[in-house]
C-alpha cells in the first residue's frame, strides 16, 4: 500500500486481528459461521499482507501474481457459493477487489514491488471508483445493521465468541472499512 507507514500499520494491525477472529470462528457450534469464516481469514490476513508498508517490505516479483492467484480461486469458490445464497455474493466482491488489486500491484511501476504507487494511475479509475462505492455503501449499511443481537442460541444457552453474528458482521465491516482505506491509494 502507498501511503503513511502509520495508517499501513494500523491497516495491518486491523486486518490481522480480523483474520485471527475468523480463525476463531471456524470453531464455532453453527456451521454457517464455520463455513464462512475460513474465507473471511484468508481475506484478513491477505489484506494485512497487501497493508504492509513499503517502506518495511518490498515483496518478491512472484507474490503478487500468486496473491492474484489465491483470490481468484477464492472468488470461484464464493462463485459457486453464490448459487446457494446472495449473501456469498459480498465474498465473491471482495475476493475480486483481492485480484484487481494484486494485478494491479504486479503491473505497477516499479517492477512489481508491490505497494501500488498511485503516479501514473496504476489502477483502473472507473473500476477502483465502482469498487470504492460498493465497500462505502456495505460499511454504511453494515453499520446500521449493528444493533446488538440477544447472544442466545435457539435452545436457550449462551452463544460463544465464534457464534456470535454481530462479531461476524464486524469482521465484514472492519475489512471493509480496509478496502475504502487501501482502493485509494492504487
Amino acid at each position: 500500500m502507498h501511503g503513511p507507514a502509520s495508517s499501513g500499520w494500523l491497516l495491518v494491525a486491523l486486518c490481522a486481528a480480523t483474520g485471527a477472529y475468523c480463525l476463531l470462528r471456524m470453531r464455532s457450534r453453527v456451521e454457517e459461521q464455520r463455513r464462512t469464516a475460513g474465507g473471511e481469514a484468508l481475506m484478513g490476513f491477505g489484506m494485512a499482507v497487501m497493508a504492509v508498508p513499503a517502506a518495511a517490505f518490498t515483496p518478491p516479483a512472484w507474490a503478487w501474481p500468486a496473491c492474484a492467484a489465491v483470490f481468484g480461486l477464492a472468488a470461484l469458490h464464493a462463485l459457486w457459493l453464490a448459487r446457494t445464497g446472495a449473501c456469498h455474493l459480498h465474498h465473491l466482491i471482495g475476493a475480486g477487489a483481492m485480484v484487481y488489486m494484486a494485478v494491479t500491484m504486479a503491473a505497477s511501476p516499479g517492477g512489481g514491488d508491490g505497494h501500488g504507487h498511485a503516479q501514473g494511475g496504476a489502477g483502473i479509475p472507473l473500476l477502483t471508483g465502482a469498487l470504492l462505492l460498493y465497500f462505502v455503501a456495505y460499511v454504511l449499511v453494515t453499520g446500521v445493521r449493528l444493533v446488538p443481537v440477544a447472544a442466545v442460541t435457539g435452545d436457550g444457552r449462551v452463544a460463544g465468541w465464534g457464534d456470535r453474528p454481530e462479531l461476524a458482521r464486524v469482521c465484514r465491516l472492519s475489512m471493509a472499512l480496509a478496502m475504502v482505506a487501501m482502493l485509494p491509494t492504487m
